[in-house]
């Protein structure tokens, strides 16, 4: 892989790791209830559901979405179920009960399911790999170490959005430290994890 690919390849994949989606809204939320370290350490769960699409978006296994109208209708509506399942905790979150237990080991890898389930019940990801990644492989070198590469520099990329997010997070707590105002921030966290979902839902396979 050369520099030139390179030079075009980072800032089209950073663009896509910033973008405002599921998961980057997940950090912030987790990062304002959990703290930042939490809502970093929970993101190796979306660091794995992308790892492994971008296997399968190498081996061609992504052929079976792009084929089966069942298969993807069916991965697209769980994943939406799942946001509002969410959305809907978030509403009904007590602030003063969560500060009652600030501190409290709270469980990493629930936080890492929460992210790793995200980021596996949204079926255009992986179609988004399959048609993102391949434009920066040359056929005329080996494919797979390609396919490595890249796939090493999204995650990379994908880490530092957690990070800035989740650090987004940080001082969004440090603004609603009150109750009524971390009831506001979890309920407009709900209402965008909800428009998510609609969005998930009216997802084609385009």
């Amino acid at each position: 892989m050369d520099l030139a690919t390179l030079t075009l390849f980072l800032p089209a994949c950073f663009a896509l790791n910033m973008a405002p989606g599921p998961n980057n809204l997940l950090s912030v939320s987790n990062a304002t209830r959990y703290g930042y370290r939490r809502a970093c350490v929970a993101g190796v769960g979306r660091l794995l559901a992308f790892a492994g699409m971008i296997a399968l978006a190498a081996a061609g296994l992504s052929v079976l979405l792009q084929t089966s109208e069942w298969l993807f209708y069916a991965i697209k509506i769980i994943g939406a179920a799942y946001l509002l399942y969410l959305a809907w905790q978030l509403w009904r979150a007590n602030p003063e009960t969560e500060q009652l237990v600030t501190g409290a080991p709270i469980g990493i890898v629930a936080l890492a399911r929460q992210e790793f389930l995200v980021a596996a019940g949204n079926p255009k990801a992986i179609l988004l790999f399959t048609a993102f990644l391949p434009q920066f492989v040359d056929p005329t070198r080996p494919i797979a170490a390609q396919f490595v590469v890249l796939g090493a520099l999204f995650l990379l990329l994908e880490w530092i959005a957690i990070s800035a997010y989740a650090y987004m997070g940080l001082h969004m707590r440090r603004w609603f430290a009150e109750p009524r105002g971390k009831r506001i921030f979890n309920r407009c966290c709900a209402g965008l994890l909800s428009a998510a979902a609609s969005v998930l839902l009216m997802a084609k396979r385009a």
